[in-house]
């Protein structure tokens, strides 16, 4: 099962890849970038229709929601913009990760919210 997980986790990797080079193509119609930007934002986004802290609902909209929208956006894009689509999302896919720069785009993060963190302080005790 768990296998299965990690195949279904990988799959969606590559769906959302694919939406992603299809909403950046010129040749794809204007409605359907439109669909591919707002599924991409409300997949990034921390707002969700349904919290995820709340017991077994919270990630069903991300269980139902984004793939359904990935699907649309699939299915509306047309069939040579999509071919081209995964196969920039598969040359992506298929390149080594680098935990050396995750870790520097982390350390950079944590650096960030430390300078946000002590402007705030400063300005609460002025």
């Amino acid at each position: 099962m768990l296998a299965s997980l990690k195949e279904q986790a990988r799959q969606l990797k590559q769906h959302t890849l694919t939406v992603y080079f299809a909403a950046r193509d010129p040749r794809t119609p204007i409605l359907v970038r439109a669909l591919a930007v707002v599924i991409a934002a409300y997949a990034l986004s921390p707002i969700d229709i349904i919290p995820d802290f709340i017991p077994v609902i919270g990630y069903l909209d991300d269980l139902i929601l984004l793939p359904l929208g990935l699907a649309l956006v699939v299915r509306l894009t047309p069939k040579e913009v999509l071919e081209s689509a995964r196969a920039q999302a598969q040359q992506v896919s298929d390149r080594p990760i680098s935990y050396g720069a995750a870790v520097f785009i982390f350390a950079l993060w944590l650096v960030a919210l430390w300078v946000v963190a002590r402007w705030l302080l400063h300005l609460a005790r002025t």
